[in-house]
């Protein structure tokens, strides 16, 4: 039990390291706000083109495209900065010169793969929750708050299947030194079977059933279910049984394959290369 205890505090650690590295880059916090308001206002004019006909309904609710597309743009930018980070997190420990001083202490890679990305595992989701309420309030969305906590629990089931991907990613840069590819690559496949900006139903049929197993995807449509037709927790829970093992899958084979990395790197002494 006290070995846990230690481990936690050594997160807390990098937790407190990496905000304070924020507070010292203010224009990179705002420009990214800033992006994400840019879309909302391109998004609110684009609305006004598209016939609400053609969108899905959820739970017997008519949507407008704002309302669909905003789910969409919010989760889809998690997704994207959450395995940016995560897939990077060893690559700049790796430039700074620090990966290989943190794996000759006393810390488990588990800790050091969970230290690197904690701060923007917890803070990215809650910065831009806070901007799309931001959104609603400015440009009047209409979302429904009691799918407002059914939402947070998808999202928050989600979070480790991004964060297996982002290791996978990791053991590649780690492996090879030049990986960020890979990152912007699995985005686009994932991003082309998520109905992201327009309904899957527009999708060929193979790509409908691909995304029927596609957690984005599963998310995606579980949050619209929730915050635009007020689907309560057995909708959720639903979504939940499938998004789940995936989730776990997705966060496992990922740490398996950042150890088995960090492990050939460390036995080769390339480690602190780049």
């Amino acid at each position: 039990m006290s070995v846990l205890v230690a481990e936690a505090h050594k997160v807390r650690a990098f937790v407190r390291r990496d905000f304070l590295t924020m507070l010292s880059y203010r224009v990179a916090f705002v420009s990214d706000a800033l992006a994400i308001a840019v879309q909302a206002v391109m998004f609110g004019f684009l609305a006004q083109l598209v016939d609400p006909a053609v969108l899905p309904t959820y739970n017997g609710v008519e949507t407008g495209y704002f309302e669909f597309v905003m789910i969409g743009v919010v989760i889809a930018t998690v997704t994207g900065l959450l395995l940016q980070k995560v897939a990077t997190a060893m690559r700049q420990e790796q430039m700074m010169g620090t990966l290989e001083a943190l794996m000759v202490t006393p810390t488990s890679p588990t800790t050091v793969q969970m230290g690197s990305a904690a701060f923007d595992v917890l803070f990215i989701p809650i910065r831009i929750g806070a901007l799309l309420a931001a959104v609603s309030l400015a440009l009047g969305l209409a979302f429904q708050a009691s799918g407002i906590l059914p939402a947070l629990v998808l999202l928050a089931a989600f979070v480790p299947f991004v964060w297996g991907l982002g290791l996978l990613a990791a053991a590649a840069i780690v492996t090879f030194r030049r990986g960020e590819g890979v990152v912007g690559i699995g985005m686009s496949l994932l991003g082309l079977v998520s109905g992201a900006f327009f309904p899957l139903t527009l999708l060929p049929t193979w790509l409908q059933r691909l995304a029927e197993a596609n957690p984005v995807a599963i998310v995606m449509e579980g949050t619209r279910d929730a915050l635009i037709g007020g689907a309560g927790w057995e909708a959720a829970l639903q979504d939940l049984i499938v998004l789940v093992p995936l989730s776990a899958a997705g966060l496992y084979v990922g740490i398996m394959a950042f150890r088995v990395a960090l492990s050939r790197e460390h036995r080769r002494g390339t480690l602190g290369l780049y």
